[in-house]
């Protein structure tokens, strides 16, 4: 099989789902599971229906994975990252999983997280310098 590889710093990001599905029907071959869905909650501004904020992720192999969360700084603390965070724990139960995991760093939200019942499984120090990333878990009640 004749091959290039082409880096880039501008991917196409068709590629990245071309990569993806190999990926996942690799995956399903070995595990006998192919459960992989992508999840998104949004916070859209009422005003004029942008997203301002929310949380990505997925489930796949009976796990909720949170990507990316943000809540916008006026609505913090009003129990909005606690809803998101709640919400996609429901679907992913909903779908199956038994168990979520996040990361997070050392200047963002690892208390949030530990209130929400996530333990630290794994640290990378200086990631960025000076700083930690958290690897994060938290095993799903079916009762949610």
């Amino acid at each position: 099989m004749a091959f290039t590889l082409r880096k880039t710093d501008v991917p196409n990001p068709e590629s990245k789902q071309v990569i993806l599905d190999l990926l996942i029907a690799h995956n399903a071959l070995r595990t006998g599971l192919n459960d992989y869905r992508q999840l998104a909650i949004e916070i859209t501004d009422d005003q004029n229906g942008k997203v301002i904020g929310g949380l990505w992720g997925r489930t796949a192999l009976g796990w909720l994975f949170t990507e990316m969360l943000f809540v916008p700084e006026p609505l913090r603390g009003q129990g909005v990252g606690k809803s998101l965070i709640l919400q996609a724990e429901q679907e992913a139960v909903v779908r199956g999983c038994h168990s979520a995991w996040l990361d997070t760093f050392s200047f963002q939200a690892r208390e949030f997280y530990e209130r929400l019942g996530y333990t630290c499984f794994g640290e990378l120090p200086d990631y960025p310098a000076g700083f930690e990333r958290f690897f994060m878990k938290k095993t799903l009640s079916v009762s949610m």
